[in-house]
């Protein structure tokens, strides 16, 4: 199944209805292609607040913190991956 340009994923028959569905999340699959492209990725600022415990809010999962400039669309089903810049790595 493509999700990108370039970009494939292996799928399975979904058990509701049979259409094929990717083996992983889409924030999954972004975060291994972004990986290959040599693009750092990290959590988003929801993320860290839920994690955290100043929201009990759960992100979406539609949304990936990226340190970069990206310029690739991924999407899935017609749900596209949005990007949030995060700051540099805390040394």
């Amino acid at each position: 199944m493509k999700v990108g340009y370039g970009m494939y994923t292996r799928t399975r028959p979904s058990i509701l209805d049979g259409t094929p569905v990717p083996t992983k999340g889409i924030r999954e699959l972004a975060a291994e292609a972004l990986g290959r492209l040599g693009i750092e990725t990290a959590p988003t600022r929801w993320d860290a607040a839920n994690t955290s415990g100043k929201s009990t809010q759960v992100p979406t999962g539609r949304v990936i913190g990226v340190r970069g400039r990206v310029r690739r669309k991924i999407s899935y089903n017609g749900f596209p991956l949005k990007y949030e810049r995060v700051g540099p790595t805390p040394r």
